[in-house]
């Protein structure tokens, strides 16, 4: 089995949590790399036989049997190659289990042959922090020998007087992927779920010459709840601020906060132009999202007095983004949906264009108010403003964010110097 690792493009996960789990499961139907090297950082279980449980068996997605082959009876080959290496085989594909560093600087990504790590802790968000840090770092992965990472969540600069480094990018696939240079970029970040939704749902609108004179934006995502929440009601860590999530997941609707217009301003930088306001609410579902956008733009009027911006003409620009650029990524649907729905379903955001709304009024601006900021000789205005509210769906794990992180990660392994 070792010597069946060498020569390989294999593929480095360090994390066994959701995000872990899922982007192996992804890469085993995408089939790109030829195996891969997993970190749990720890002793699994008792054996590998109890690795083996927990990779192919899950509470939301089901059995990795009918994730690969549906309900048509195969079952997946998984094979113990050797317990004291922990190496096994899936699908043919060989898979090499690392139980004992949890600091990347100590993993020797090297000595594995593995070249590009996504890093699915959701500890290591720092790409400040340097490699040699005792408590770790998302730069100690490149100091083991790997020459990328790529960073399951949004970064999270801490030092607030430190500022992104040359050698660090945020990119959603689809959105700005593009624009990541091999040369430069080492530690990248493939920011979160939500902001993967929501940059799918802004652009088509910024692209649009009727939809892209903005005023004010925000959004609520209802989210599904995640790891960092409790299951019963807990004693909150020391200065810990946001005092809900110690609350019972299970039987609570929790407001809290999203870093998703923070990130969202990395990946679509015209969002700084006008600025963008982003809360959650947590609910007991087990995945599965819903973005509620709301956004108001300068509008015009039609020869007959209607507004340009409506209903149809905002359902047209999705229609249009999901069958062009962003097709397979961006998804209109016309039916009456529920999130069960979309449990899985591959795709970054899926617009709810049943539940499009607009409304248009007018922004009074009287002269007295121009007059105060230099206009002398102004008189009264008053402005078509449409406001809009769009919904978006996501699989906040696999369908739409692990799926996109997959496809960011083979788009950096196709473009390795």
């Amino acid at each position: 089995m070792e010597s069946s690792l060498k020569n390989k493009n294999l593929l480095g996960i360090n994390g066994m949590g959701r995000i872990g789990k899922l982007t192996f499961w992804n890469h085993l139907v995408v089939r790109h790399f030829d195996g891969y090297v997993i970190n749990a950082g720890r002793e699994v279980g008792r054996n590998l036989d109890d690795v083996i449980h927990f990779l192919t068996n899950d509470s939301t997605y089901g059995s990795l049997d009918r994730f690969l082959y549906g309900y048509t009876g195969k079952k997946c080959e998984v094979k113990i190659v050797n317990e004291a290496e922990g190496l096994l085989e899936f699908e043919g594909m060989p898979v090499k289990i690392l139980r004992s560093e949890r600091n990347p600087k100590n993993i020797n990504w090297a000595k594995e042959g593995v070249r590009i790590v996504v890093e699915c802790t959701g500890t290591f968000i720092d790409p400040t922090v340097p490699a040699d840090h005792p408590r770790g770092s998302a730069r100690g992965h490149l100091e083991a020998g790997a020459e990328k990472v790529i960073v399951s969540a949004p970064f999270g600069i801490k030092d607030s007087s430190m500022r992104m480094p040359e050698d660090s990018g945020l990119f959603v696939y689809g959105i700005n992927h593009m624009t990541y240079d091999p040369a430069k970029h080492h530690v990248l970040s493939s920011a979160s779920c939500t902001t993967t939704g929501l940059a799918h749902m802004m652009k088509p609108l910024l692209e649009t010459e009727e939809t892209s004179h903005i005023i004010t934006a925000s959004m609520s995502t209802v989210h599904s709840a995640t790891n960092n929440q409790d299951i019963l009601d807990a004693v909150p860590a020391a200065n810990t601020k946001d005092l809900r999530k110690n609350r019972a997941a299970l039987n609570n609707i929790i407001p809290t906060t999203t870093g998703a217009a923070k990130a969202l301003e990395e990946v679509l930088p015209q969002i700084k132009e006008f600025g963008f306001m982003a809360d959650s609410v947590r609910v007991p579902t087990s995945t599965v999202s819903l973005i509620a956008l709301n956004i108001t733009f300068r509008t015009k009027l039609s020869s007959a007095g209607e507004p340009v911006i409506n209903q149809e003409f905002i359902n047209d620009i999705y229609k249009k983004a999901a069958e062009g650029a962003q097709k397979d990524l961006l998804i209109f649907s016309e039916k009456q949906n529920v999130s069960a729905d979309f449990q899985g379903y591959r795709a970054s955001c899926i617009i709810e264009g049943h539940e499009t709304h607009t409304r248009t009024g007018f922004l009074q601006l009287d002269s007295a108010i121009l007059q105060e900021y230099g206009m002398e000789n102004a008189q009264d205005v008053r402005i078509p403003v449409t406001h809009a509210k769009i919904f978006g769906w996501y699989d906040n794990e696999f369908g739409s964010y692990v799926n996109s992180l997959g496809k960011l990660t083979v788009y950096v392994d196709k473009n390795m110097l």
